[in-house]
């Protein structure tokens, strides 16, 4: 704990992190998600997922897999 801060505030920021890092489901969505603001090949800019690239599409359906709790995803 550092002092003059409340015990969940001391440990809040590293908390989230863990709790982030081991939910893979969101690390999926999160690496379709900053694929597709930076492709350029077809991704960006698009109202679905399907419409984008290759790249993209296999990182949404990783994604999906995820989702619903298959043993499909990209580490």
């Amino acid at each position: 704990m550092i002092s003059g801060q409340a015990p969940e505030q001391g440990r809040g920021r590293v908390q989230a992190v863990a709790e982030r890092a081991e939910i893979p489901m969101l690390r999926a969505y999160q690496l379709w998600f900053e694929h597709t603001r930076r492709c350029a090949e077809g991704c960006k800019g698009r109202p679905k997922a399907q419409d984008g690239c290759l790249e993209g599409r296999k990182l949404w359906g990783t994604y999906r897999l995820t989702r619903i709790g298959k043993d499909g995803a990209t580490h």
